[in-house]
């Protein structure tokens, strides 16, 4: 069965760090691009970050750029969505998906075919 599952959320206060998870099994993600997406409440879903197979294309919203980085480990069928100088706007439920990945453009979500369950992050004092 193929399935994604995210680890890591949490509650952290403003200018906190969390570390995502986003692992597989079932499949191995070296082939797939990876990305992560994020849905606040009463919001529409938005694409937060993505990297390519080989990691050598990545993506960032423009909302998150310098403050999050994403990386993949495929010896360890995992990719990581490191979230450093945390908002309370990052407060969200956060995705991980396999489907495309560019530079140029911002991942589209009907793109995407495995998705995983989401981890709660929150961010409050």
């Amino acid at each position: 069965q193929v399935q994604l599952v995210e680890f890591g959320g949490g509650l952290v206060q403003p200018g906190g760090s969390l570390r995502l998870s986003c692992s597989a099994s079932g499949f191995t993600l070296d082939s797939y691009s990876i990305g992560w997406f994020r849905r606040a409440p009463g919001k529409e879903r938005e694409a937060v970050s993505c990297i390519s197979s080989s990691a050598g294309r990545t993506y960032y919203a423009g909302s998150v750029k310098g403050r999050f980085t994403i990386s993949r480990d495929n010896a360890k069928n995992t990719v990581y969505l490191q979230m450093n100088s945390l908002k309370p706007e990052d407060t969200a439920v956060y995705y991980c998906a396999t489907g495309p990945c560019s530079s140029a453009f911002v991942p589209r979500s009907y793109e995407y075919r495995y998705w995983g369950q989401g981890t709660q992050v929150t961010v409050s004092s």
